[in-house]
């Protein structure tokens, strides 16, 4: 392998090499890809990557792509290939002229994988816990151990408002499914192993995206962490312990008492629906 610590500059990103990992270090400006900024660095088990290439690529520049092994990266896997080419994290674009060096590096890299079949388990850091973002119908928060969607009067369904806000343990999790939101009906689905709604709105086990709410840097890394606590319970990595949930403010309940009361007035919450979520909202104060 290269000697360690040498460094390979590129657009948006710098790859260092050590004896057995790269170490993948992002930029944080303006032009760099959000989910790259936000994931500020990452390093990469030579024994997760599967494949390395050096192709052309665009306006004099050449690309040297590290392919990691299926199942290596609970990013990459809860990603499920639909990350635009320019957020790919594993891909390093460099002026053409450095072609020769990237080649050298390319080589290095070839000569030291072993395997590049599906990997058992996950062999790249998920991202760091406590996380949360805004989707268009709730909030999400993840602390390591629990899954809580919070519900937005002005987005979710009578459905979801029906159910209430939810909490959802690793323990009872089978995967999660990340739809892009840069796609038509982009979610973020919790996996229970049971038959799911078809509409993402009308589940509580998912939140829905949309224009502005749910973006890429912010629940891609959310779900792939998930993921990897999913896949990874039972191991004896330590967990993040559960935050005390603070007591909600009195405007934010006296606004949810009146959004239910709409649902109440249209024929969409029944008189005991009603008063049963009213007291649970109240207990809440």
């Amino acid at each position: 392998m290269s000697r360690m610590g040498d460094v390979l500059a590129g657009i948006h990103a710098a790859w260092e090499f050590d004896s057995d990992s790269v170490l993948i270090r992002y930029e944080r400006g303006l032009r760099t890809p959000k989910l790259l900024s936000a994931l500020g660095e990452r390093r990469i088990p030579l024994a997760a990557i599967g494949r390395v290439t050096l192709t052309p690529g665009k306006r004099g520049t050449v690309v040297l792509q590290a392919e990691p092994r299926p199942g290596a990266d609970p990013l990459m896997e809860a990603a499920a290939g639909q990350l635009k080419e320019g957020c790919d994290p594993y891909r390093l674009v460099l002026p053409a002229e450095r072609e020769t060096l990237a080649e050298y590096y390319a080589d290095e890299l070839r000569a030291q994988l072993t395997d590049s079949g599906p990997a058992e388990r996950f062999l790249v850091d998920a991202p760091e816990v406590p996380l949360s973002f805004k989707a268009y119908d709730g909030k999400a928060s993840f602390d390591g151990r629990t899954v809580r969607f919070r519900w937005f009067w002005t987005g979710a369904s009578s459905a979801k408002w029906k159910a209430g806000d939810q909490s959802f343990a690793v323990s009872a999790l089978t995967g999660v499914e990340w739809r892009s939101p840069e796609v038509f009906e982009g979610h973020l689905r919790l996996l229970r192993g049971e038959a799911v709604p078809v509409q993402a709105d009308q589940d509580p086990a998912t939140v829905v995206f949309g224009l502005g709410y749910g973006p890429v840097h912010e629940s891609l890394p959310f779900a792939a962490a998930v993921l990897a606590a999913v896949r990874g319970r039972g191991s004896a990595a330590p967990v993040v312990p559960a935050a005390v949930a603070p007591r909600r403010d009195p405007a934010d309940i006296a606004e949810r008492i009146r959004h239910l009361g709409e649902l109440h007035l249209a024929g969409l919450v029944t008189d005991e629906e009603f008063s049963a979520k009213k007291a649970e909202l109240l207990a809440e104060l």
